[in-house]
């Protein structure tokens, strides 16, 4: 059952993550649609019990609330979880943003939404000049979200990862704490 609302936007809301939030990531790891574009390989559920307990990292699922959902432990009811966005290594230098959605919400823009409250999150929260994330070369959908919140491609490393039979290049992406003050200022 999704932990407690951290922030809600207009039409998502970020609760935490919870050791019962491990079936919901254990069942999105094995789509391959969710694997492959992050190059995350199979997890058994301990694995993900130990890895979620990582304190270096912030676990956000993205959920869609019912208007009735308890800013609390919600009912399961009440809470469709739809995806995760992490912050990772933000105690000890750059955070680096990893996010997906489950495939049949893909498109509708509840990930821009996600991560624009992620990014927020970040920046209210850690001391750090910028924010960063990676997508594969082949992960159109991903770049595109960057680059529609304003981030800027900062470098490439080729043949950086084995995928689906075939190496692929993650391309590095950056977003600084004044250019989204500016653009958030902007949309206002």
């Amino acid at each position: 059952m999704p932990g407690a609302r951290i922030e809600r936007g207009e039409r998502v809301t970020l609760r935490t993550l919870e050791r019962e939030d491990i079936p919901f990531l254990q069942r999105a790891y094995a789509n391959p649609e969710i694997r492959y574009p992050l190059g995350t390989p199979l997890k058994n559920e301990e694995q993900l019990v130990e890895w979620n307990d990582d304190e270096d990292t912030d676990q956000f699922l993205v959920c869609l609330d019912e208007d009735d959902a308890a800013p609390g432990h919600p009912d399961e009811d009440d809470v469709r979880p739809v995806g995760a966005v992490f912050v990772e290594d933000a105690s000890w230098r750059r955070p680096e943003l990893v996010y997906w959605l489950v495939p049949e919400v893909r498109g509708e823009g509840y990930g821009k939404e996600a991560v624009s409250l992620v990014i927020d999150y970040v920046f209210r929260v850690y001391d750090r000049p910028a924010v960063g994330a990676g997508a594969y070369d082949f992960n159109e959908a991903s770049r595109g979200l960057l680059k529609s919140l304003g981030f800027a491609e900062e470098g490439r490393i080729r043949k950086d990862r084995f995928i689906d039979g075939e190496y692929v290049d993650t391309v590095n992406y950056g977003l600084l704490r004044e250019e989204w003050r500016t653009r958030d200022e902007e949309s206002h």
